[in-house]
């Protein structure tokens, strides 16, 4: 008799941790820059140099970079900015049980702020949050059928189980160039930038995927032109894309996230030799997860009416996919400027970030609050402070509709801003609207008994023997008759044929007769 196994593809989040880092560090200005009378906004971004796991112990060197526009009363140009960068190693402890495998860290940077020590020194505070998770994919040997002598009976099942057949990162080049309009002046230098990526469209094909989705751009710059010595220029544009994946084909589920993991802009003389034109390198890392649903047979108990078999069974556990979904809500609400801040004469640019402060569990799925982080720069209406600042958040609460999780079940909410518009109703006042993409995955957890082995020993004749040859028996509440088969050492097929049943349905309170096997005692 040989249990025939097979190996199936499972996975299971293992452990994961949150920790978060405060940098915090005082510095002068360049001897080349004028003295600081105010600041008027801030920006930094958190890379990540190094991840080394050690010992049971993961060590984390980057950076955060920072650039602080500012104003000056010293120079013609009053608009400057200071750029720098705070560095960090730090080591997070890790679980024992995930000490060997590779974790996986992301990071966020969760707050930012600067201030004014004196007009030659600025202090730089923020909080950066890291993510660190393991997943655990494995392969479980599990029976899924006997072969052996013709009185062997056996029972399957199908499970269906989430493979993870591609795991895998990448990166994505995003380049172009953008032609200042002849209204623009030329770019002495870049005093603020952003680059923004958004609607991001994944759409898995055999052995690929296509990438759609758009940047936006802001500038703020020092020009030449003596009517305009500050100018800003925005636009957005639509990037695409095919990037090779093989395994992949369009029934699978993609989960596919995407990180800017280094931006480039430069300024170019255009073919008159003017500094015209901004050179724009992006580079997106892609962390691609592609999931494949199966529904693999497996071995779920073993008879014999002529041997004794004892199946050994231990559980297997992993996680199944419940539902991956992007789920999309408009807000709109209005900010205020604060009374200690020039009101709005003209907007420049805006920008935003959602921050998730809590994801509650409940029965209609998974209740998301947090807020839009607003950041706007605008032309103020006080000719001594041409250039100001205002933030504001925007507090949301949404419901992401989730069927069938489990208590125990795990999940991740991505949020990203898909749109953002901001309108100026006066000088004190603006109207938020914007588009929130909520992307979320949801895994239970599942614990399936599976057959390893069996164990195969002689039957006990006496208790064979004391057993009645013919048994008159009334179906009990959850009996079947594979149970009531295995329990008279006879065949569900015997019992069927001697009771005259099409097929092997049985309620309770149904009388059937059992006939022992004869063979079972000879």
């Amino acid at each position: 008799m040989e249990l025939i196994k097979k190996n199936i593809h499972m996975n299971k989040l293992k452990c994961k941790s949150t920790m978060q880092l405060t940098l915090d560090d005082d510095f002068n200005v360049p001897d080349i820059k004028p003295d600081v009378d105010r600041i008027i906004t801030q920006q930094g971004e958190v890379k990540i140099n190094e991840i080394n796991a050690m010992n049971g112990k993961l060590m984390v060197k980057g950076e955060l970079d920072f650039n602080i526009l500012y104003f000056s009363q010293e120079d013609e140009k009053p608009i400057h900015n200071i750029t720098g960068q705070i560095p960090f190693d730090e080591v997070i402890n890790m679980e024992d049980t995930c000490t060997d495998d590779e974790p996986i860290v992301k990071w966020e940077l969760e707050d930012l702020s600067t201030g004014l020590i004196n007009s030659r020194k600025l202090s730089v505070k923020s909080i950066v949050r890291l993510n660190v998770s393991v997943e655990e994919l494995y392969d479980e040997e599990t029976g899924v059928m006997v072969e052996g002598p013709e009185d062997v009976q056996y029972i399957s099942k199908k499970i269906e189980i989430t493979d993870i057949s591609i795991n895998k990162k990448d990166t994505f080049r995003i380049k172009d160039e953008i032609l200042l309009p002849t209204n623009k002046g030329n770019v002495v230098s870049v005093l603020y930038s952003d680059i923004h990526i958004s609607n991001m469209e994944v759409r898995l094909l055999e052995d690929k995927f296509t990438i759609n989705g758009l940047m936006s751009v802001f500038i703020l710059y020092s020009s030449d032109s003596e009517e305009s010595p500050m100018e800003y220029y925005e636009t957005e544009i639509p990037f695409g894309g095919t990037v090779d994946c093989n395994g992949c084909n369009e029934d699978m589920i993609e989960d596919i996230t995407f990180r800017v993991l280094n931006k480039n802009l430069e300024i170019k003389p255009d073919s008159d030799g003017e500094e015209r034109v901004i050179d724009l390198e992006v580079i997106l890392e892609m962390a691609i997860k592609v999931y494949d649903i199966q529904e693999p047979e497996i071995l779920c108990d073993v008879y014999s009416p002529s041997r004794e078999i004892t199946p050994v069974i231990q559980n297997a556990v992993y996680e199944n996919l419940v539902v991956k979904n992007n789920s999309k809500y408009r807000i709109a609400d209005r900010i205020r400027v604060s009374d200690n801040q020039p009101n709005i004469l003209q907007i420049c640019h805006s920008e935003g970030s959602i921050k998730i402060d809590d994801i509650i569990k409940s029965d209609q799925g998974l209740q998301v609050e947090g807020i839009i982080d607003i950041n706007l720069l605008y032309i103020s209406e006080d000719d001594s402070m041409p250039l100001s600042s205002l933030n504001g958040a925007i507090p949301f609460t949404q419901i992401i509709e989730v069927k069938g999780m489990d208590e125990d079940g795990s999940f991740e909410v991505r949020p990203n801003l898909d749109q953002l518009s901001v309108m100026m109703l006066d000088g004190e006042e603006i109207e938020v609207k914007a588009v929130i993409n909520l992307n979320t995955i949801v895994f239970n957890k599942i614990i399936e008994p599976i057959i390893t082995d069996l164990e195969i020993a002689d039957l006990d004749i006496e208790k064979l023997q004391a057993m009645p040859g013919l048994i008159g028996y009334i179906v009990k509440k959850d009996d079947t008759l594979w149970n009531i088969a295995k329990k008279y050492y006879t065949t569900v097929d015997t019992i069927m044929e001697i009771n005259d049943l099409e097929d092997d349905s049985i309620k309770e309170g149904d009388k059937l007769i059992i006939m022992k096997r004869v063979d079972a005692i000879t």
